[in-house]
């Protein structure tokens, strides 16, 4: 049964975060509380110890997956599932909550603005509750980029640049909730077409696409290539850490909650509760600003014990509000937009690359004698290398869109899930092969 909302009095007069749940609730907290995150150890230890710490006797159980596969796991798991799902992607979060799979705590969320950013904070029908909020940008390091002799980039459209050819990593939205969040930004922030090219363009000087978040800013930090796509905990919490790195908002990015929710029918309801409750609270919030987290705490007073630069959304209210995050769009078009980026990048990342290091080739042979014959070919060879197989109006289609609902085997969604790759794949081949020789081409044109 939920638990009541305390009054503020009555939690300030019990102080700490503790006294968040009234005395008989503490009482009775389950020995355990288990947590599906996406987040390293570096993050969910330190809340993990606090809590525990605070409530003796119940022990923090975490089990560590992707977003996606998080995801899939409360939904195949609803006879026995997690307690709380706990991760960045608020899209992943409404995907559950239209699955029927969230439950509805009642928890205490005053003191926390029910915007930050331009966005909403908690999923106004109670089923998932921010506790910090991120953005997206760029990570690089500092010493790679003069030993390079690369300049700082600061907007999305600097990636794109020649200079950066083999120096940029970025993980898949497949694997990532961040990385999606990241691509879904600017697909919203510049528009569907525009925004393809984009990235696509700036896959042309991709070192790596990573199965895994962390693996962008490990190698960042290594310097096995001198810049990432990331979001902002990974730049924040390695440069606080003593890495020779820099963290940049480009314009166009948005801060987002990130979130964690109870699971319909958890088996430790009271526990899930005052975790969460946990992390809204001061002591909680606090916590965010530890070097090895640094999130974005959704509590303005916690922003006075931050170091000095940290980023404040409440002091820098133009902090990612350029873009307006819609959760709708985003969750629509969620596993079309996954699956998507693998078949047009992540999987042919090396004819993208070669493609694209044809077309700069014929820009700097065109530079210096141009004609009017190369530059027709370049310009077809580029149309061929920024567009996808994929409409805007295509990836908001039910139908469409709804074939990658956790298609299975056998199912018929599962049938034209893999019609549309199949579609996409022989597409993206046909393209990238052309354009490329449409580079080759325009480099021979006198």
């Amino acid at each position: 049964m939920p638990l009541p909302v305390l009054s503020r009095r009555a939690m300030l007069a019990a102080g700490g975060a503790a006294a968040l749940l009234p005395a008989a609730a503490r009482a009775q907290l389950e020995q355990r509380v288990v947590v599906v995150t996406s987040f390293s150890r570096d993050v969910t230890t330190p809340f993990a110890t606090a809590f525990e710490k605070a409530n003796p006797g119940t022990k923090v159980e975490i089990q560590n997956r992707n977003t996606n596969a998080a995801v899939a796991f409360i939904r195949e798991t609803r006879s026995s599932p997690p307690d709380l799902m706990w991760a960045s992607a608020p899209d992943a979060f409404e995907v559950l909550k239209q699955g029927n799979v969230l439950a509805r705590p009642r928890i205490d969320t005053r003191g926390i603005p029910e915007h930050i950013g331009g966005q909403p904070t908690n999923d106004p029908d109670g089923r998932y509750f921010g506790f910090a909020v991120s953005g997206y940008g760029i990570m690089y390091n500092t010493r790679y980029l003069r030993a390079n002799r690369l300049p700082e980039p600061k907007e999305w459209a600097d990636l794109m640049k020649p200079v950066y050819q083999g120096h940029v990593g970025i993980s898949a939205p497949s694997r990532s909730g961040t990385t999606h969040l990241t691509v879904e930004t600017i697909l919203q922030g510049e528009g569907w077409a525009k925004g393809w090219a984009q990235l696509l363009e700036m896959a042309g000087n991709f070192a790596q696409v990573s199965d895994r978040s962390f693996g962008v800013p490990d190698a960042v930090n290594s310097g096995q290539y001198g810049l990432g796509i990331v979001i902002d905990f990974f730049g924040l919490s390695a440069k606080a850490s003593g890495f020779p790195v820099e963290f940049v908002y480009p314009s166009v990015t948005t801060l987002v909650p990130a979130n964690i929710a109870m699971i319909e029918g958890a088996r430790n309801p009271n526990a899930a509760q005052a975790f969460i409750q946990f992390l809204l609270s001061p002591e909680g919030q606090q916590i965010l600003l530890d070097p090895k987290v640094m999130r974005l705490p959704v509590r303005a007073e916690s922003y006075a014990k931050a170091p000095a630069g940290f980023p404040n959304p409440f002091t820098n209210p133009s902090l990612g509000a350029r873009v307006t995050f819609d959760n709708d769009v985003s969750e629509l078009r969620y596993e079309l937009l996954n699956s998507l980026f693998d078949r047009v990048i992540t999987f042919r990342l090396k004819e993208l690359v070669e493609a694209w290091k044809a077309v700069r080739a014929a820009e700097a042979q065109l530079a210096k004698a141009g004609n009017a014959e190369g530059q027709r070919l370049l310009a077809e060879a580029r149309a061929k290398l920024t567009t996808v197989p994929v409409t805007e109006a295509q990836a908001a289609d039910k139908a469409i869109a709804g074939a990658f609902r956790a298609a299975k085997p056998g199912e018929p969604s599962a049938g034209r899930q893999a019609q549309f790759e199949e579609e996409w794949d022989r597409a993206t081949v046909a393209a990238y092969a052309e354009g490329k020789r449409l580079a080759e081409q325009a480099q021979r044109a006198r």
